[in-house]
């Protein structure tokens, strides 16, 4: 063979393997952060049968990598994204006005679900909220600024207290270190929702504190899911694909809490009739209900330093709801 051949053959392979590499392109990849409860179902969901994943693909033809992480807190999740570690979250209303507030560069892109939340308590002198004020029987919930803190505020404010009676009562701990801290009798009491609830329900040790439903339903916005502005406004694919995952994870709660329940129970460590039950307990949709007020009685009470604004300060333009 010609050395003049040699090289042409050489030239064609090079170019054609350069050819080859252009076509071929990267996996969009997507970090999303989720916390405790069955709250967080419909994320389970989408995670476990990849329905993110899925609508990307349907969208543009392009397969999507998802690195998800568990957090303890919203507080967690707001520093996860502020430092850019994350692209998305789900967390309590009340950290995610606090962030979008405090400008860390995201807003609401859907309403994930709303949950019960009682006080449970294993002594026998507390059967209300004044029965904790000016003690010191620690009550435990995820954080100082959690959805759990605010509803605790709002509960002692209808009530005709201080809202922030109870701060120096509270201890952070994430769900299931709440319950077991309860159950053990480290704590005096414990501020939660589905699942924990409903098996701190069941302890005949325990017993409820007052009852927290005339401030905070299950029909209100409990949990959200947050996404970065950057991510909004630059891959808008990739931001359908989240809410589209994320809606059909919710459709699937709806049309059979049953089938649902076959997915999330192994993750919740419940048997999937209790788990159902659980799931029916629970509101899933994504139409956001309170968040406004909610941010208004967090500003009026110095949860946050700024004024929210409006409504549509707070989520992104296919977020409906009050």
């Amino acid at each position: 063979m010609k050395k003049g051949k040699l090289l042409s053959g050489m030239v064609i392979t090079t170019f054609a393997i350069a050819i080859s590499s252009m076509g071929a392109s990267a996996a969009e990849k997507l970090n999303i952060a989720y916390q405790y409860g069955l709250g967080y179902a419909p994320v389970t969901i989408a995670q476990d049968q990849k329905l993110i994943e899925a609508a990307f693909k349907d969208a543009t033809g392009d397969d999507l990598e998802i690195t998800w992480t568990q957090m303890s807190s919203g507080a967690d999740i707001n520093t996860a994204i502020a430092s850019g570690d994350i692209d998305a979250g789900f967390m309590g209303v009340g950290p995610a006005v606090s962030g979008i507030v405090s400008k860390l560069g995201y807003k609401v892109f859907t309403n994930l679900s709303g949950q019960e939340h009682q006080i449970m308590s294993n002594d026998p002198d507390v059967n209300s909220l004044t029965d904790l004020i000016g003690s010191d029987r620690q009550i435990a919930l995820v954080n100082i600024g959690s959805i759990q803190h605010i509803i605790l505020a709002e509960a002692l404010d209808a009530r005709g207290e201080d809202p922030h009676a109870l701060d120096s009562n509270i201890v952070a701990m994430k769900h299931p270190d709440g319950m077991a801290a309860l159950q053990s009798g480290a704590v005096a009491a414990h501020l939660t929702s589905n699942p924990f609830l409903y098996q701190e329900q069941e302890d005949t040790s325990l017993h409820q504190v007052d009852d927290l439903s005339d401030v905070w339903t299950n029909e209100n916005t409990f949990l959200v899911g947050i996404c970065s502005e950057k991510l909004h406004d630059e891959k808008a694919d990739l931001y359908n694909a989240l809410v589209k995952g994320v809606k059909e994870g919710q459709d699937l709660i709806g049309k059979s809490a049953e089938d649902a329940a076959k997915i999330t129970a192994e993750y919740d460590g419940n048997d999937e009739k209790t788990e159902a039950e659980f799931l029916k307990k629970g509101t899933y949709n994504a139409e956001t209900r309170g968040i406004a007020d909610l941010a208004q009685f967090m500003y009026k009470n110095g949860f946050i330093d700024s004024d929210p604004g409006t409504y549509e300060d707070l989520v992104f333009d296919n977020v409906s709801g009050d």
